[in-house]
């Protein structure tokens, strides 16, 4: 049940009919993959949207009528900006012209595996000496249970001054975004709503609502946050089931990936995931940390959730091991070979490269002693990022360079890339993402 937190001094009927009359402005923090996405919605929509963030790069290439996500074009920001019902800025002051502000931050592990809430906390800080009565605020940020009403609010209570549910309402709806998914985008994937209150349920419902193609509300921002963490757990435990499953079947010659087709004829009680060199991106290889973290405090275990982390984490080593064998059964050692990585995305057609385990596979080879390039049309160059130093900066091959390498690793596949060019060009290719199929004597499935 959502909690009754006293007396309420917000006139809900007037914000609702504020949200149906579009004369409410929304704020959006951190532009990302999925905050640039959801404020462009809102705009299109017909609210005024603002957009926050600390990279001022991201803020003149916006106000230039430019993207730099790549599924996202430049053509679509321009008609927000130029509507009038768009903007962006690294002044963290104006989020007091706002009447929603919604955070949409990254939540990493650090180095220990625990969860890491320092965009969370910087981001509330930043905002909460501006947070004013009758305003909604909303995390989308994936995270533990408990974190809206443990971490979020606390910090703008003590620096505004103002009572969570009686000055100004509190929500947790956890982005669904998936980048460049053909079927589903911001509008059409339904939104799960947790409200600390009643109030702020139905502001946050009302909202969303209005742009999204449904709302799910649930009893709580805990009971939101949960669902966001069971759906990744979902997915990572099934993929660590169908990687276990990859490294079994090929020591039995057993092909994973026709039994995979195969299977999946099976109109119900069957749903078909796929092996690869591990996971990528910002979700499945870090959220259902944050449980396992979480379930501590509660005394409680994940096993479940750890051993499929553990069979994730290790199928990048495993590549590399069918890698090693391979160059051996050829009379090769891996030290002093030209390894070329195919893919540095997370997955397939997206400029993305969070978490992905193309940059493991580079480190792994590059501490064998082989010297490691990449291939890869959506990251001409390796941006800034959060670990694996050694190789920001580092750019792309071309496809004319392809020829000259002892073994090319699959980790990525593209669409647009015609794969063939490499098992065409490289003594060896090791498929770990079946781009290639049967029929190539120099190809491994991996």
């Amino acid at each position: 049940m959502i909690k009754d937190r006293g007396q309420k001094l917000i006139n809900i009927e007037s914000i609702l009919a504020r949200i149906a009359q579009r004369d409410y402005t929304v704020g959006v923090v951190g532009l990302g993959y999925v905050g640039l996405p959801l404020a462009l919605v809102f705009a299109e929509k017909g609210f005024d949207a603002l957009g926050f963030d600390i990279d001022e790069m991201k803020i003149e290439k916006l106000h230039s009528g430019k993207s730099y996500i790549k599924y996202i074009s430049g053509e679509r920001i321009k008609k927000a900006v130029y509507s009038g019902n768009f903007s962006a800025t690294t002044d963290f002051s104006r989020i007091g012209e706002t009447d929603a502000v919604i955070i949409c931050v990254p939540t990493p592990l650090d180095k220990h595996w625990q969860p890491d809430l320092n965009y969370i906390i910087k981001t509330t800080e930043s905002i909460a000496p501006y947070v004013r009565k009758n305003q909604l605020i909303s995390l989308e940020s994936t995270t533990y249970p408990g974190t809206t009403e443990e971490v979020m609010i606390p910090i703008i209570e003590k620096a505004s001054g103002l009572t969570a549910g009686q000055d100004f309402m509190a929500a947790f709806s956890p982005e669904r975004e998936d980048p460049n998914n053909p079927n589903f985008s911001t509008a059409t994937i339904p939104k799960v709503v947790g409200g600390l209150d009643e109030n702020s349920s139905r502001a946050a419902c009302a909202l969303y609502g209005e742009i999204i193609v449904r709302t799910v509300p649930v009893s709580s921002c805990r009971a939101a946050e949960a669902t966001k963490l069971l759906e990744n757990i979902f997915r990572s435990v099934n993929i660590a089931l169908v990687n276990e499953l990859k490294i079994i079947f090929t020591r039995m010659d057993i092909d994973i990936w026709e039994v995979i087709e195969a299977a999946k004829t099976k109109p119900f009680g069957y749903m078909p995931f796929y092996p690869g060199p591990g996971l990528g991106g910002h979700c499945i290889p870090i959220d259902p940390f944050y449980l396992t973290w979480k379930a501590k405090e509660f005394g409680q275990s994940t096993r479940f959730i750890e051993l499929a982390g553990e069979i994730n984490t290790f199928m990048p080593d495993y590549v590399m091991q069918q890698t090693i064998a391979a160059l051996n059964d050829r009379g090769k050692a891996l030290r002093g070979c030209r390894v070329l990585i195919v893919g540095l995305a997370y997955k397939s057609d997206i400029d993305d490269m969070r978490e992905s385990p193309s940059l493991r596979l580079m480190e792994l080879f590059k501490e064998k002693g082989a010297s490691v390039d990449y291939y890869d049309p959506y990251i001409p160059v390796v941006p800034k990022i959060r670990e694996y130093d050694e190789f920001i900066g580092k750019h792309s091959i071309t496809l004319e360079q392809v020829s000259g390498y002892d073994v090319a690793v699959i980790s990525t596949k593209h669409t647009e890339v015609d794969h063939t060019i490499f098992a065409k060009n490289c003594p060896l290719v090791i498929d770990t993402r079946n781009a290639l199929g049967k029929g190539y004597e120099n190809v491994l499935r991996a």
